[in-house]
């Protein structure tokens, strides 16, 4: 295991007005995870429906394309094909569905890897699908070839957020077992890294520019960063005085935005300035469970209301500072 050594820093917390656009999507959707795609469109999972949605944000129109009896699809992202890739735990399956098409292909786990509650993917530099299960698996999809690969998680249950650095490292939260695991990608041995925080319950992890894997520490209630190149970590309390942050993402600017359920709020954190912000979400028990963006947005899945929202930063977040 890595050693971690742990770097305590100040913060300082400022609310800020909110800004937000909001879509609602078809009620009982209850959308999991959303991914923006290059051509404008948003992906969700409407995980209730067992659907996938497709919102156009300049029309408003939402295309909701049926998975299948059982389906309860959790992660969605895009793909180099530009196809949206799903995590589908009721049918225990990777899916795709064609952008153009909206054609759906399912890529099953062996049989005898049932209930493996498929959680989160990602793609690597090769172009194969890299996924996370909470029942305590990983795995690789070569989509060419339809080959799969899945393997044993250390500490079984829980392996969450998955993320590809700039390199080409994979790295991989487990909740269950508070550890931050890298995935050697073709032997599939993981690394177990721990970080400084004993149980902080690692849920969701993204890779800022610099390769750092930044991770949101869902019981411990901070935002942890481990620096591939030097192997220390560094850990943030959020503001507020019970915080659960959930979702995470790193914006081109390496500006870092996570989901607080413990303030129903969106909350950005400046790490060149040791500087938190918080943002009020439009409605109470939003739940949300992930965030994506594209250059200037900022998007969030309201689970709890079944609404989307858009986040436009203003120019002072943006800029440089």
């Amino acid at each position: 295991m890595m050693s971690a050594m742990l770097v305590i820093c100040s913060a300082q917390a400022q609310a800020q007005s909110p800004s937000f656009d909001s879509f609602a999507v078809p009620t009982g959707s209850a959308p999991h995870d959303v991914a923006p795609a290059p051509d404008g469109n948003v992906w969700f999972t409407a995980q209730a429906r067992g659907a996938v949605g497709r919102l156009d944000p300049r029309s408003g129109k939402i295309d909701l394309i049926p998975l299948g009896d059982g389906a309860a699809p959790h992660g969605v992202i895009v793909g180099p094909d530009h196809a949206a890739w799903i995590t589908d735990g009721g049918q225990n399956a990777l899916v795709r569905v064609d952008a153009k098409t909206l054609a759906v292909t399912r890529f099953a786990l062996p049989k005898d890897r049932s209930g493996t509650n498929l959680n989160t993917a990602v793609f690597d530099k090769r172009g194969h699908l890299w996924f996370t299960g909470q029942s305590g698996i990983y795995g690789e999809l070569d989509p060419a070839t339809a080959r799969m690969r899945v393997f044993d998680a250390p500490r079984g249950p829980g392996p969450y957020g998955i993320c590809v650095t700039p390199d080409g490292s994979l790295y991989f939260a487990s909740l269950a077992g508070s550890y931050l695991g890298r995935i050697d990608s073709a032997s599939g041995a993981v690394q177990v890294i721990e970080p400084p925080t004993p149980d902080q319950g690692a849920r969701r992890v993204w890779s800022d520019s610099k390769g750092r894997v930044w991770v949101s520490e869902w019981n411990a209630g901070k935002v942890g960063m481990f620096d591939t190149a030097t192997h220390q970590w560094r850990e943030w309390r959020l503001p507020g005085q019970a915080p659960h942050p959930y979702a995470i993402f790193v914006d081109d600017r390496d500006i870092v935005w996570l989901s607080d359920w413990g303030a129903n709020a969106l909350v950005r954190f400046d790490p060149r300035a040791d500087r938190f912000d918080v943002f009020a979400l439009p409605r109470p028990h939003s739940n949300v469970r992930q965030m994506m963006g594209r250059l200037g947005e900022v998007w969030l899945s309201e689970s709890g209301t079944d609404h989307l929202l858009r986040y436009r930063p203003r120019a002072p977040d943006v800029g440089n500072q």
